[in-house]
């Protein structure tokens, strides 16, 4: 899908965006990429045209333009503004998008939009981090040079006329995505809505943030594998990405607002201010309040309440027989239903040393024994378990249920486990795939691998791992992981109120089946026997 982005410059070396444009550049520091011989490397291909100016001479002529009206002179001016119009990487393959037909739509994009400014328009191919996406680069001088006729989407009436400068608006650019929408309709492209608010937000500054702080890190986890440890942190989280993960987990789970908060708050330590109907978070080691909007449309209070008011509404629809054992297998539906009551166990006068010195608590003792019989004889009625052996074989089907469900709960964990590690390690092998690559066609492989050994080991580990677990050497996709992910993490969720499901009903049975002991003086009748049987035994 085409996106447009934009940025604005202070720079007053309008040389440096021809270089850009020309040679080959590092998208991490921003410096040309030189030879052996300290030549700077054109790119491999590319596509350049000059608008109300040449495109050899753009640098210059900006800079007459910006003396002729006297404008552009203090370093804190605004002096050019940079739009971006790149393409969905399928078009080239899927509708025979060429740089050269890319040209020619940039180009007729800035004619329309950006009339008597002098534009700089270069097509490349190579695409960011070498994705293979086809994109524009329009860059303006931030000064108009000529008159122009007045057009709807120019807001003041100085907008139009030479010496003035770009005005970019919240509506200017809002109907700048649409001309890209409309662009991508007309071509027949692959195309989003830009003008709906994105569900993750993510700006030009994080997405930086976020590579800069990865290769760092890699550098430092580099260091840790050189001292022969392991690193156990492989991927930088912005501060903003650690709070999304921290709202999507308790998002799934909250059922209120102030649960919401309170649950933030006690695991990761996090604040939540409302005001106005909006939500905004104050992490603990970050000065200034991150807002929803900058988040994204599902990290604000609409989309959390409504998630919770779905966690709320499954809540109260699920019931004992939604919870299968184990789930996808046997698909053994529950038929018991089983309610936790507040039965107690009867307290034994005879070993409880209060009772037998103070008889006003003996008196009390008693009377909630008494109760609690009641209880008893009425619970054993109920559930119609009319005997001794019955109520024996119902506690001994229960243990045995609950002995299958812990069972099947720490499988499930250990698979889940074993997946984590998947996920993981298939994460390392296509984020460093391309380097390898690179190194396998690079004529000096030792300098290359010197120079780019943390990503290298890192691709020969994840490679090695994914081999063992995969013998056919066909490794699964990181979609079908996730989602394998989440059905185990469902089917966890399942056993565990399973398991503690098995474990109240044991417990219970366990305090009926003692106070039926206790009322039938079996207690006593079982020491007799033990009595017996050791006398017999020493004899």
């Amino acid at each position: 899908m085409a996106v447009l982005k934009h940025n604005s410059s202070r720079n007053a070396n309008y040389g440096q965006i021809l270089e850009y444009m020309l040679f080959q550049h590092n998208e991490i520091t921003g410096q040309p990429i030189v030879d052996d011989l300290g030549n700077k490397i054109l790119r491999d291909e590319y596509y350049i045209d000059g608008l109300n100016c040449e495109a050899m001479t753009f640098d210059q002529e900006c800079k007459l333009v910006n003396q002729h009206f006297h404008k552009n002179q203090k370093s804190d001016e605004i002096k050019s503004h940079h739009y971006i119009l790149s393409f969905d990487p399928r078009d080239a393959t899927d509708h025979g998008l060429t740089g050269k037909r890319a040209q020619a739509l940039g180009l007729a994009f800035a004619k329309k939009n950006f009339p008597g400014h002098q534009a700089l328009v270069c097509t490349h191919t190579d695409g960011h981090n070498q994705s293979g996406n086809i994109h524009v680069h329009i860059t303006i001088n931030s000064i108009r040079k000529y008159d122009v006729e007045r057009t709807k989407f120019m807001e003041r009436s100085c907008d139009s006329r030479a010496g003035y400068k770009h005005h970019l608006t919240n509506k200017y650019l809002k109907y700048l995505q649409q001309e890209v929408m409309d662009l991508c309709e007309r071509e027949h492209l692959y195309q989003v809505d830009l003008l709906t608010p994105s569900p993750k937000k993510i700006t030009e500054k994080e997405y930086w943030a976020a590579r800069k702080g990865q290769r760092k890190l890699d550098q430092l986890n580099k260091q840790i594998l050189d001292d022969g440890l392991s690193p156990t942190n492989t991927k930088y989280m912005t501060q903003k990405e650690s709070l999304r993960h921290a709202i999507e987990e308790i998002m799934a789970i909250a059922r209120s607002m102030d649960e919401f908060k309170r649950l933030l708050k006690e695991k990761y330590n996090i604040d939540v201010i409302e005001k106005r109907g909006r939500l905004s978070f104050h992490l603990p080691d970050c000065d200034k309040n991150i807002s929803e909007r900058s988040l994204g449309t599902h990290y604000g209070k609409a989309y959390i309440e409504d998630c919770m008011k779905e966690n709320e509404k499954a809540k109260e629809e699920k019931t004992i027989d939604d919870i299968i054992f184990p789930e996808d297998t046997d698909k053994e539906i529950i038929h018991i239903i089983f309610m936790k009551s507040n039965l107690r166990l009867v307290v034994d006068l005879q070993t409880c040393v209060k009772a037998r010195q103070n008889e006003a608590y003996a008196r009390k003792v008693k009377l909630t024994n008494l109760k609690e019989m009641a209880k008893t004889i009425a619970y054993v009625q109920e559930k119609q378990l009319d005997s001794l052996d019955s109520l024996q074989e119902k506690y001994d089907e229960i243990s045995n249920k609950l002995t299958q469900a812990r069972h099947n709960l720490k499988d499930t964990e250990t698979t889940i486990r074993d997946l984590n590690n998947q996920i993981r390690y298939t994460g390392q092998y296509l984020s460093t795939k391309a380097v390898y690559e690179e190194f396998c066609h690079s004529k000096n492989k030792g300098k290359y691998r010197q120079e780019h050994q943390a990503d290298i080991i890192t691709y020969e580990t994840a490679t090695r791992w994914l081999k063992e677990r995969n013998p056919s050497g066909k490794f699964p996709s990181l979609k079908s992981l996730r989602t394998e992910k989440e059905k185990l993490l469902r089917q966890k969720e399942h056993q565990s109120e399973l398991y503690h499901y098995f474990k109240d009903y044991k417990s219970e049975l366990y305090t009926v089946r003692t106070n039926v002991d206790t009322l039938l003086d079996r207690k006593q009748e079982k020491t007799r026997t033990r009595e017996r049987t050791q006398k017999h035994s020493r004899a």
